[in-house]
């Protein structure tokens, strides 16, 4: 059974530490995942980490346990071989996801931060506020963590509808479920286009023109990857009056760099990728629970499909 395992990740201590309390006999290396070393992937049986090393291989590791429910830096730019396991954190990120686009929502309705910059200028100004109850939301993936964003908004009084691959979603939460080649005939009738799917070769670019051009006056979110969104189409898109804000968490580079139009663009909010973040104790049960399924001889429930990408 594996017992050498490498750690790549900003709190490698502290997961490291979390393993140990489990399993003592674990000999574990941690550090930085820029800061993993070759010498660590030639000794190491096991990597733990959301992201490649910066490395020529992945040396000995024969079993990589990817530390977010995203797994696209494991297929982009190059395919992990398909010699060594993936796996992928059995971590439910819908709860956090699902009010951090709630907040958007109401920050958008409620007119927070225009509010607020008045608030700066001791400038008194009233205005009309929408409500979020009555709006019709459309959640381009019906997941997990799309089906928490669908049930929150639900429980807000909204029409929740969902789209998939395959057209399959809980009926308790969405009223319709449409398969993906249908998108650009339903976002003419929502008011939030709400993307939360993986990145994948079918998924890339996924909300592009054909998608965009017919939104009217909709609100953009993706907590999903920021190649999903043709991102370089956004101003336009908010120009044209296709989108009437965006509120992003994910982009096609991170950190978003300085020079891109939507840093001062008053109708898109941004937060730097912090819609779901991983948890020590997470990323511990997860692999805990693909190593008990391998420790029993069959394939860890939480394996990543590599047809599929996620």
């Amino acid at each position: 059974m594996p017992e050498r395992i490498v750690i790549g990740a900003n709190a490698h201590a502290e997961i490291a530490a979390a393993l140990l309390a489990v399993r003592p006999s674990l000999d574990i290396r941690g550090n930085r995942f820029m800061d993993v070393s070759q010498g660590d992937l030639e000794w190491g049986e096991v990597y733990v980490g959301f992201k490649r090393p910066p490395v020529a291989s992945m040396g000995s590791v024969r079993w990589v346990h990817c530390t977010g429910a995203g797994v696209d830096a494991w297929f982009h730019p190059v395919e992990l071989s398909r010699d060594i396991l993936l796996t992928r954190s059995a971590e439910s990120f819908g709860p956090q996801i699902a009010e951090w686009a709630l907040t958007r929502a109401l920050a958008v309705q409620q007119q927070f931060l225009d509010v607020a910059r008045c608030q700066t200028r001791h400038e008194w100004a009233p205005r009309d506020i929408a409500m979020l109850r009555g709006t019709k939301a459309l959640v381009v993936g019906t997941g997990d963590i799309g089906t928490h964003i669908g049930r929150i908004f639900r429980a807000m009084g909204c029409d929740v509808s969902g789209v998939s691959r395959s057209g399959a979603g809980d009926a308790e939460v969405f009223s319709t479920v449409s398969q993906s080649h249908a998108l650009p005939s339903l976002v003419s009738e929502v008011d939030w286009l709400i993307v939360t799917v993986p990145l994948t070769e079918a998924t890339r670019k996924l909300i592009g023109r054909d998608v965009l051009s017919q939104c009217r006056n909709a609100v953009l979110m993706n907590a999903g990857r920021g190649a999903v969104v043709d991102e370089a189409l956004l101003p336009h898109a908010l120009e044209q009056g296709w989108l009437r804000a965006i509120a992003l968490d994910v982009f096609e580079t991170e950190p978003l760099p300085s020079t891109s139009p939507l840093w001062d663009d008053p109708r898109v909010i941004i937060s730097p990728h912090i819609s779901g973040l991983t948890t020590t104790a997470g990323v511990v049960h997860g692999f805990f629970e693909c190593l008990r399924d391998i420790e029993q001889g069959v394939t860890p429930r939480w394996t990543v499909d590599r047809d599929r990408q996620y």
